[in-house]
């Protein structure tokens, strides 16, 4: 049985670890898919590259209320689809090879890795390994949820369904978070007629009321959105999925080509059986870890997906810089910064936020001023002729320091990078709004007034 000292399972985040202090390091990574993990593969990275083309071909029929009168004669979906993974593809195959051939010092695994006893592996491969150190990088996989036959008819999730052969005229999503937001922008944009299914009154629920509920106002007007409906069967019939839901009036049936689970994603701690090294995990499965991303075992380390609420980017990055950290200095180890964590939703219009909303200050009984901002009081919001979109921030009315800041509109990913770290770094709403100067006329003049517009005492 070969002995490690270090084992990374999963390449996304955990694939940044070894560099070259870890020379004299004997390492294993073992990994079930593809190199890369979520984010490259099926996440962050393909599906912008597909909201940048839809904004692309959404902005045609936009143009019309600012006079520009202009058609989109078609999307060549297969040109697209094969773009965007002629890049990915072999930047996740570079990865590999580079482990493989470059680092003479790692051993690569491809297979399911499944824990088998104290820091005992089942690599997939017919091989079974030890380790003084454990790195739990894994990630998450779509849920499925339990609805009649949905097995039988067949359906994709985010992990499918950026690969289709083609589009379908109609499309079904069922979910109401992200990354149905994203994938219905994506195919509506192309021409599909989508059908949105949501369990909640609103989309976007976890964003601040007011954000979700315009969210939900603009969705209402480009797809069908079918509110408070459960799934409750789904069946094929004529080329068609026909997904039968119960609703406030009764029941009823969405159906299109294509049917798309999106209600959310789960850790991947249950596929490597994480209680038979003695790892333990929340009720939701993420493994427990503490500050330093350690586990409650000595010596196994996660990150990322498999053990954060977030399933962010950023923030599995972040979390292994940390664990490489203390790898290399355990008698000075230093903790994760969660404090100020923000998220974007590529839609349209984009949504992003940070800090509380204000129904968590409310429920948390926290002191707070709020204001907004519209974007049509800007001079660029003029240029936009937008009449939707808003900067919503919370504040302590003592200090002025923010509290929460939420975005929905044109490049608020980016907007709201000012107010990240206004917060990280303790700068106060006054402070931030008349310290430096704001370039008129640009979007970012709605950031400004919405911090003057905050009634501090």
């Amino acid at each position: 049985m070969r002995h490690f000292d270090l084992v990374i399972i999963g390449t996304g985040s955990g694939n940044s670890l070894p560099d070259e202090r870890f020379a004299d390091w004997d390492i294993a990574i073992v990994e079930k898919g593809v190199f890369g993990g979520t984010c490259l593969n099926v996440g962050c990275i393909p599906t912008k590259m597909f909201v940048h083309t839809a904004d692309v071909a959404s902005a045609v029929p936009d143009g019309a209320r600012l006079g520009v009168d202009a058609q989109l004669t078609g999307v060549r979906w297969t040109d697209v689809r094969d773009r965007i993974f002629g890049r990915i593809d072999p930047i996740a195959e570079g990865g590999r090879r580079y482990r493989v051939e470059d680092n003479p010092n790692v051993t690569v695994y491809a297979g399911q890795a499944r824990f088998v006893g104290p820091k005992t592996l089942d690599t997939g491969t017919g091989e079974v390994i030890t380790a003084d150190r454990f790195v739990l990088a894994a990630g998450g996989r779509p849920v499925v949820p339990d609805v009649v036959d949905l097995a039988q008819v067949g359906y994709h999730t985010s992990d499918t369904i950026m690969r289709l052969d083609e589009l379908p005229r109609r499309m079904v999503i069922l979910g109401s978070g992200f990354v149905a937001a994203e994938f219905a922008h994506v195919f509506s944009s192309f021409g599909v007629e989508v059908t949105v299914v949501a369990r909640s009154d609103r989309l976007l629920r976890a964003e601040d009321t007011d954000i979700s509920t315009r969210f939900t106002e603009l969705a209402q007007q480009r797809w069908d959105v079918r509110l408070r409906r459960k799934a409750v069967r789904a069946e094929r019939v004529g080329g068609l999925t026909r997904l039968h839901l119960e609703g406030p009036d009764g029941a009823e049936v969405a159906e299109g080509e294509v049917l798309l689970v999106a209600v959310g994603r789960r850790p991947n701690s249950d596929l490597l059986d994480v209680a038979a090294t003695g790892v333990t995990t929340h009720p939701d499965g993420r493994v427990v870890v503490d500050a330093h991303q350690s586990t409650v075992v000595d010596g196994i380390w996660a990150l990322g997906d498999i053990s954060s609420p977030y399933q962010l980017k950023h923030v599995a990055n972040h979390e292994a810089r940390v664990v490489q950290h203390n790898l290399l200095h355990p008698e000075a180890p230093v903790a994760v910064d969660h404090r100020f964590v923000p998220a974007a939703v590529f839609s349209h219009p984009q949504v992003a936020s940070v800090g509380l909303t204000e129904q968590q200050a409310v429920d948390q009984g926290v002191r707070y001023v709020t204001a907004t901002q519209d974007f049509a009081g800007v001079a660029y919001g003029w240029a936009l002729e937008d009449t939707a979109s808003f900067v919503k921030l919370l504040a302590d009315p003592a200090t002025g320091h923010l509290l929460g800041a939420h975005i929905i509109g044109p490049q608020a990913s980016t907007l709201i990078q000012p107010l990240i770290q206004a917060m990280s770094f303790g700068l106060d709403a006054r402070s931030m709004a008349r310290g430096q100067y704001w370039i008129h006329p640009g979007l970012p003049e709605a950031v400004e007034n919405a911090l003057l517009n905050l009634p501090l005492d």
